[in-house]
């Protein structure tokens, strides 16, 4: 049986890591970390004290999606942050295309957008905690 700790890290693909940097530092405020040496182009991001991003420059992947339109059906990965409409203020003020989702079945208040190269992202908070 295999006993699960904790999630360590996600790894995304890119192709342009200075675009992906910008969007991952400067919009989503997420503090880059050492990263080892590898023979190919990336970044790491701490996104708690034990949980991590890490980018990875891979042009021929074939993960990138063609459809850049926002979908909360396709895959992504959710960070769960302190107040939704901060949030969605700020990503609005950077130019960011969101998909709104304050009552969503989830039971979580949802704010889905993209990075550079399309990879999504779910912004989230319980609804509970949704301050009007």
């Amino acid at each position: 049986m295999i006993e699960i700790e904790s999630l360590h890290h996600v790894s995304l693909t890119v192709r342009n890591l200075e675009k992906a940097k910008q969007f991952y530092s400067s919009i989503l405020c997420l503090k880059e970390i050492k990263r080892p040496n590898f023979d190919i182009s990336g970044a790491w991001y701490e996104v708690t004290p034990n949980q991590q991003l890490h980018l990875i420059v891979y042009p021929n992947a074939e993960t990138f999606r063609e459809d850049k339109s926002l979908n909360s059906d396709e895959g992504h990965f959710a960070l769960r942050v302190k107040d939704y409409h901060k949030t969605l203020e700020w990503l609005k003020m950077h130019g960011i295309e969101t998909l709104e989702k304050p009552n969503s079945i989830s039971g979580f208040a949802q704010i889905y957008c993209a990075d550079p190269d399309g990879n999504l992202i779910e912004l989230n908070v319980d609804q509970k905690d949704l301050k009007a």
